[in-house]
């Protein structure tokens, strides 16, 4: 085409086919326009994802929020904490009244209670969270890794250290954020008509439902 233009305007050049092709080979513009789509080159699934084993032996875990509710005439802050089944992609929420080792000691008991024993758990390093982030990002720096160990292996759990992502890399946490985007949405509805008069004993409530419908999904497209 741009040939043909210059040609309509009265200009004949010699070698002109390939004069315009090296000036739009030389043209970063036309590169960008012209040039193939690229193709993602999909990393290997993580073993832990394709081993069979019962649900939430290999997990993931991670912090969003926070939701404001109402004590008396008190505003608190509350978060909730999403585990992730690596295997299933199924979901356990819990809610955590401050961002405290203690808290998160007893929010981890409560899952390996319900749930069983947890052989491996990853989770980020508090880079990547929607909301407040400041704020949990420096909640997360205060957790004492130390007693988080101690009590797992009073559990007889198999886990020895937490996995954790590199910093500013949520990609490489794309199960457990997906699922947190599945559980905003779930909740946006849930909390449309609540949002005003919600108080701690509502916020379990709706969590546990959250919980059940993003669990009732099904775990593969039916094609027939």
């Amino acid at each position: 085409m741009t040939h043909n233009t210059l040609r309509q305007a009265g200009y004949w050049i010699v070698n002109g086919r390939s004069s315009v092709s090296h000036l739009l080979r030389m043209c970063t513009i036309c590169r960008k326009l012209r040039g193939p789509a690229q193709v993602q080159k999909m990393a290997n699934l993580p073993k832990e994802g394709i081993t069979p084993a019962a649900p939430f032996t290999y997990s993931s875990m991670d912090v969003f929020g926070p939701w404001h509710i109402k004590e008396g005439r008190k505003e608190l802050k509350r978060w909730g904490l999403i585990f992730t089944c690596l295997c299933s992609w199924a979901i356990h929420l819990e809610t955590l009244n401050s961002m405290g080792t203690d808290a998160f000691i007893n929010v981890l008991r409560q899952f390996i209670n319900r749930r069983g024993k947890v052989c491996e758990l990853r989770c980020d390093q508090g880079m990547n969270f929607v909301r407040g982030k400041n704020e949990l990002n420096a909640a997360l720096r205060e957790v004492n890794t130390d007693s988080v160990k101690n009590f797992l292996a009073t559990q007889d759990c198999d886990l020895i250290e937490l996995k954790m992502s590199v910093p500013s890399a949520s990609h490489m946490g794309g199960i457990w954020e997906r699922l947190i985007r599945t559980v905003r949405s779930v909740l946006s509805g849930l909390l449309e008509d609540h949002a005003q008069q919600l108080d701690e004993e509502s916020l379990r409530t709706l969590f546990t439902e959250a919980e059940n419908i993003v669990n009732s999904r099904p775990l593969t497209i039916d094609n027939l």
